[in-house]
């Protein structure tokens, strides 16, 4: 009997995706993804969202990733980012109640400068 290997660029539902714990390399908690973004025109993911802060929900606010910045540990079910907390509450985010508006380019390219990404639509 033959052993299946795993397909290691396998698909994921993005509804499983959400809520899966986001770390740093050294394992501190980041947060959690809290949605996906998809650029519709080409299929890309533009985004994770991850929430970050507050307690219990009250005052977390939500970052915008490059996806591209995430390394996924398939054994621990978890995203890491290579960046420190500190960095993380300096980078641009928003109030969960009030997203920035995805129709700004020059929003768009703060958030890829900001993590050092290469556009995604270039």
């Amino acid at each position: 009997m033959s052993k299946v290997r795993a397909f290691k660029h396998a698909p994921i539902r993005a509804s499983n995706m959400i809520g899966t714990d986001v770390v740093n390399p050294k394992g501190e908690s980041l947060g959690e993804i809290k949605e996906i973004v998809i650029d519709p025109y080409s299929g890309r993911v533009a985004y994770g969202v991850v929430a970050f802060g507050g307690f219990l929900g009250m005052g977390e606010k939500l970052f915008a990733i490059p996806f591209g910045s995430f390394e996924y540990e398939a054994k621990k079910n978890k995203y890491v980012l290579d960046v420190t907390k500190e960095y993380l509450k300096d980078a641009p985010g928003f109030d969960p109640a009030h997203w920035p508006p995805m129709t700004e380019e020059q929003w768009h390219r703060g958030v890829y400068k900001y993590y050092d990404r290469p556009l995604y639509w270039d």
